[in-house]
């Protein structure tokens, strides 16, 4: 495998990993052993995001961009990949805090509804 596949794999794990946090509450509704892996998960995607810490994806992908001969880039995956297609401007800790923010708000309230709805105590 070419460093430059590994490197675009790796982005699509990365991808999926973020996906997974964000939205990954979902699928304890329908397998809840999944709740094993989302809130860990989910705990560390967040606790990256509140830290402004780099996930360790981050510069692997670099490296294995700089080693296929290709340029590398500075910064965070989210700040690279993801906030050109859904903003114009660069990564702020303000704008990582609301991040963070909205993937905790997200799984709160999935997880409310999950307890909401399966808990007997609380029907």
């Amino acid at each position: 495998m070419t460093s430059a596949l590994a490197a675009d794999l790796l982005v699509l794990l990365h991808l999926a990993f973020i996906v997974f946090v964000v939205l990954g509450g979902l699928l304890v509704w329908r397998w809840w052993r999944v709740v094993f892996l989302h809130l860990p998960a989910s705990v560390w995607g967040v606790l990256l995001e509140f830290n402004g810490w780099q996930c360790p994806l981050t510069p692997l992908e670099q490296q294995l961009r700089i080693a296929a001969g290709e340029a590398g880039y500075s910064g965070s995956f989210i700040a690279y990949y993801l906030l050109p297609v859904i903003y114009p401007a660069g990564l702020t800790p303000g704008f990582q805090m609301a991040l963070g923010a909205g993937a905790l708000l997200i799984n709160l309230v999935i997880y409310g509804w999950l307890l909401l709805r399966k808990h007997p105590m609380l029907k």
